[in-house]
């Protein structure tokens, strides 16, 4: 590793800022506060997130005497990587150590595009420590919630991934490698709310990643206050995990619909639409629907899938379910799958099947659980979750 990719030792990075994950506004308020001006801001930027530099003394635009003041003070570190798989596929998974936790571990997929130029490489960010929304489905959801991650833990991974297409690239060369994020890893982004619009901000930034506002996705299992406060703050693209035509069986699959029913999900995604687009053609949601044999994947739930979709501008995304231990479910067949798609796709949807990537290291959809201990009493960290995020908004929504 050189030395523009080496990690702070602990007691170098004690006490120190880390830049990493602040904003350009953020960072600004820091250089003026050292009496600097604020186009500072946009330098380190650059140097952090576009040539992966940790070290203040190769930022050359930058005079010796800020320089040295910075090492004194600031640090750039990214969560620490504790595991890397490669897949045969080209899906790369990492698990990163956050915090002082020695079980706080998340993990963070990158699945590059199934064609010829692999040009495209979509990142799979978590927001969390585990999950709190306990989704039947989903083995993430095994942990149960630890604690939230800060706007650095989560950049972190996106600067990790570049990192690593870039470690034997001349600094001058290197170019951003990831083209498209979806906030769709360990956890409910929109339960972590504020550190991951600094994360999604840094993301679209010209002097960070420079992302389109449409490579830049935000999935959320419905959490609806959450989804006009999202649609208030930043314009990104946004994904919803269905998974269900009703409220009956969403209630089993996905927990949190017995609080946001799908009434309330589908207006508050219209909401969010006219918010961000008014009436473009381009604008949709993307609603991600996971097969589960025998129990979402019959005719009679693609008829309500239509119906429930007929004024919500959408791309479906299907999933084909990727089992793991002691799951109660199993995979649609492939036959059933592609007769759901050809009823969707007749009805003028557009719905693709989404290619199972990255299994053979535990990186494909709802696998990612990592290392981290079963834990028993998911239901009760989820109703505090909610209660400490939302107040009175859950208040006056009722109980």
């Amino acid at each position: 590793m050189n030395a523009s990719t080496r990690t702070p030792t602990p007691e170098q990075a004690k006490d120190k800022v880390n830049l990493l994950g602040m904003t350009r506004p953020a960072l600004e308020q820091f250089f003026e506060q050292l009496g600097e001006k604020k186009f500072r801001a946009g330098q380190v930027m650059k140097w952090i997130h576009q040539f992966g530099v940790t070290d203040f003394e190769q930022m050359s635009n930058i005079s010796g005497k800020l320089r040295t003041k910075l090492a004194e003070i600031a640090e750039i570190t990214a969560p620490e990587v504790v595991h890397r798989h490669y897949s045969k596929d080209g899906t790369r998974k990492w698990v990163f150590r956050v915090g002082d936790g020695a079980g706080s571990l998340v993990e963070t997929v990158l699945i590059p595009a199934d064609d010829k130029t692999g040009a495209r490489k979509t990142l799979c960010i978590s927001s969390q420590v585990g999950c709190a929304l306990d989704c039947s489905f989903c083995s993430t959801g095994k942990q149960g919630f630890q604690r939230d991650l800060t706007p650095a833990e989560i950049i972190g991974q996106l600067w990790v991934a570049n990192q690593s297409y870039m470690e034997d690239v001349p600094i001058a060369e290197r170019t951003r490698t990831v083209t498209n994020v979806v906030m769709m890893g360990m956890g409910e982004p929109l339960l972590n709310f504020d550190p991951v619009v600094a994360s999604m901000s840094l993301m679209l930034d010209d002097f960070a990643y420079g992302m389109s506002k449409r490579r830049v996705t935000l999935s959320t299992s419905g959490v609806v206050p959450m989804i006009d406060k999202l649609a208030d703050t930043m314009d990104v693209a946004l994904a919803i995990s269905l998974h269900a035509p009703n409220d009956a069986l969403r209630d089993e699959l996905v927990p949190i619909n017995k609080k946001y029913p799908l009434e309330q999900l589908i207006a508050a995604c219209q909401r969010y639409l006219v918010k961000n687009g008014g009436d473009s053609q381009r604008r949709h949601v993307t609603v991600e629907y996971v097969m589960l044999d025998g129990v979402n994947d019959q005719p009679e739930h693609a008829q309500q899938l239509l119906k429930l979709l007929k004024k919500l501008p959408s791309k479906i995304n299907l999933i084909p379910f990727n089992p793991f231990p002691h799951a109660p479910y199993a995979r649609s067949s492939r036959n059933r799958i592609m007769a759901f798609q050809k009823t969707l796709s007749d009805a003028g949807f557009v719905c693709t099947i989404r290619q199972t990537r990255g299994d053979d290291i535990d990186a494909a959809c709802g696998q990612l659980i990592g290392q981290v201990a079963d834990r028993t009493r998911r239901a009760e960290r989820w109703k505090k979750k909610v209660a400490t995020q939302h107040g009175e908004i859950l208040r006056t929504q009722g109980d």
